[in-house]
């Protein structure tokens, strides 16, 4: 079972939904990213998502992309990800997951990179700009490293379409709840429940949601539905204003 999936898994079993909370990789700066994820991790996350910064973001939303083009400037990318994270391996209670796009991993190599995921103790990877049809020669090359290649679904994949993406899907199954970019929002689409329920009738792994997704008060409704949660710009949002993720973290405990 993959390491996303033991720990989502584990919160689950205390009753609680598993947290992912997203960062940018070298947000705010280079040094507190990792003060950041350390208190991301003492705080109770399942897996900590982390973005691979890229020079366009098409899957993201404005807090998202501002955020990580600003990394991007400061030379973040790849090589530098997943060096600091082999000298950290071992130091996160949290599974952790690479998100992006797959330009930057095509052009660091995909044998190199499912190697170095591994030697970084990176359980996951999402690439937003990469349908069904194509993965397969990505998830060839991470799959042999115990990297898994995270699944995404909306509210326009059919149930047919969720059976080919739960073939052999590992980790959890990221359920995108919108028909747009990442962002907070007050409310989100009813048709969810509707879809979600499909999704756990077709998946033998977790279900996480994302997109959208400012606070827990938002969750309630999808009870039973869904066993994870993806936080991303809210955080961004709330570290800029100078708070802590520590204290962003606290109402979803």
């Amino acid at each position: 079972m993959n390491a996303m999936q033991v720990k989502i898994e584990e919160a689950k079993a205390k009753g609680k939904v598993g947290l992912i909370p997203f960062l940018p990789a070298g947000f705010p700066d280079r040094e507190q990213f990792w003060k950041e994820l350390a208190e991301l991790d003492a705080a109770g996350a399942s897996v900590i998502e982390i973005g691979m910064p890229f020079s366009d973001p098409v899957a993201d939303g404005p807090v998202v992309e501002k955020a990580s083009l600003k990394c991007l400037a400061d030379g973040i990318n790849l090589t530098w990800i997943l060096t600091e994270l082999k000298k950290r391996k071992g130091q996160f209670k949290a599974a952790l997951l690479l998100m992006g796009y797959l330009n930057p991993v095509y052009q660091y190599g995909l044998d190199k990179f499912g190697k170095d995921c591994a030697e970084a103790g990176v359980s996951g990877l999402i690439i937003a700009d990469m349908p069904l049809e194509e993965s397969g020669f990505v998830k060839n090359a991470i799959e042999p490293h115990n990297v898994a290649l995270v699944p995404l679904i909306g509210l326009n994949t059919t149930k047919e379409r969720m059976k080919l993406y739960a073939d052999g899907a590992q980790g959890f199954c990221y359920f995108v709840s919108v028909l747009g970019t990442t962002g907070q929002r007050e409310s989100l689409p009813a048709r969810i429940k509707e879809k979600l329920a499909e999704a756990k009738e077709v998946f033998d792994i977790p279900i996480a949601l994302g997109f959208g997704i400012k606070h827990p008060d938002q969750l309630a409704e999808f009870e039973g539905l869904m066993d994870a949660a993806v936080f991303g710009s809210a955080l961004i949002s709330h570290i800029q204003s100078g708070n802590s993720s520590a204290s962003f973290m606290e109402p979803w405990k």
